[in-house]
């Protein structure tokens, strides 16, 4: 049985018309089901007996549910989404630094075909894709956990488990309902879509309507480290995906962020942090370096490790003294696997 986050307006329109209603109908039940996060049903709207009958025997207000929540000691908080199949995804709700405001991360896919031995979502390789319902759906849990903390859902990423360029499919009409304002009511500058390097879905990406950020995860600036960790880098080099990255932020206008894990003894020499700053030079991106978050051995059995701090800040201090603007990024979450590589450490199937 579908869900109305299954339904953009003109497909609802369709089905309502089909059953011999009206199609304006449509605009009323998304309206309210976007506005309240999912939890409206259809008795509750003025429809007339007959449609809410019939909507309520055809259609389920939501398919996915909140199985298990992590409440991180930074005030994180981690959701297992639980999907109608029996499997599951988890979403992520990180307090902003502003009292009333909140950043959420979401997943595209069931796991993750990329195989990148640094992130915990790459174990177990992927189940399936997500479809849009179940992307908007994780949105829908997120805002209504901020609402109960009284903060606002006010930017989100696509950074959680899977790759979402490999699921436009689902992944461009999940954002254009988000994003939508008499939908979701997000906006479209609020959204981050993170990639490997998938240079056709980048560059599908920035020719959709209304563009979003993009974040790059490039975490080596050679070939030859970077192909042993991400091993999408043996299709699309480093070269080539940053080409793809420049097309996209001159195509859209829209700053591109380059995210660099910091893995000691792997990416981190200072060597390395010249070789990634002279392949930034005329690109007026940002880099994100984010110190690794443990996940115990990957793939390849290899346990990587979280440089020093002060490592970390020299290395930034390399890319800043060349004029890259660089960030390193606080770990959020980490202490219940919340954070950046670090999900599908817990169970990911819901009984």
């Amino acid at each position: 049985m579908p869900a109305i986050s299954d339904f953009d307006l003109s497909g609802l329109q369709g089905l309502i018309s089909q059953w011999g209603f009206k199609s304006s109908h449509a605009r009323t039940i998304l309206r309210a089901h976007y506005s309240e996060n999912g939890r409206v049903f259809p008795q509750q709207l003025s429809l007339g007996r007959m449609l809410w009958e019939k909507l309520s025997g055809d259609v389920r207000a939501m398919q996915t549910t909140v199985a298990r929540e992590h409440r991180s000691a930074d005030g994180t908080i981690k959701l297992l989404v639980g999907l109608a199949d029996g499997q599951a995804v988890e979403s992520v709700l990180i307090p902003g630094f502003r009292a009333d405001r909140a950043a959420g991360c979401i997943s595209s896919q069931v796991g993750c075909a990329m195989g990148c031995d640094f992130c915990a979502s790459a174990r177990g390789g992927l189940k399936r894709n997500l479809t849009a319902g179940e992307i908007i759906e994780q949105f829908l849990h997120l805002r209504r956990r901020a609402g109960l903390l009284g903060r606002r859902l006010a930017s989100l990423v696509f950074m959680g488990m899977g790759e979402p360029l490999n699921n436009l499919a689902s992944v461009l009409p999940a954002i254009e309902r988000i994003a939508h304002r008499q939908l979701g009511n997000l906006g479209w500058r609020h959204i981050t879509v993170s990639t490997v390097g998938i240079v056709p879905g980048m560059d599908a990406l920035a020719a959709a309507k209304n563009p979003v950020h993009l974040a790059l995860s490039l975490h080596a600036p050679d070939d030859a480290t970077r192909g042993r960790i991400v091993p999408a880098n043996r299709r699309w080099p480093v070269a080539q995906v940053l080409d793809a990255a420049r097309r996209y932020q001159s195509n859209t206008g829209r700053i591109v962020n380059i995210e660099y894990c910091l893995l000691a003894g792997v990416n981190d020499s200072l060597e390395q942090a010249s070789l990634l700053a002279k392949l930034m030079r005329g690109f007026a991106a940002h880099v994100n370096l984010i110190p690794h978050n443990p996940i115990g051995p990957g793939i390849n059995g290899v346990e990587y490790r979280r440089p020093e701090l002060s490592h970390v800040e020299r290395f930034a201090e390399v890319l800043r003294e060349r004029g890259v603007v660089t960030h390193i990024r606080v770990a959020r979450g980490d202490d219940v696997a919340a954070a950046c590589g670090q999900l599908r450490q817990t169970t990911t199937t819901v009984a």
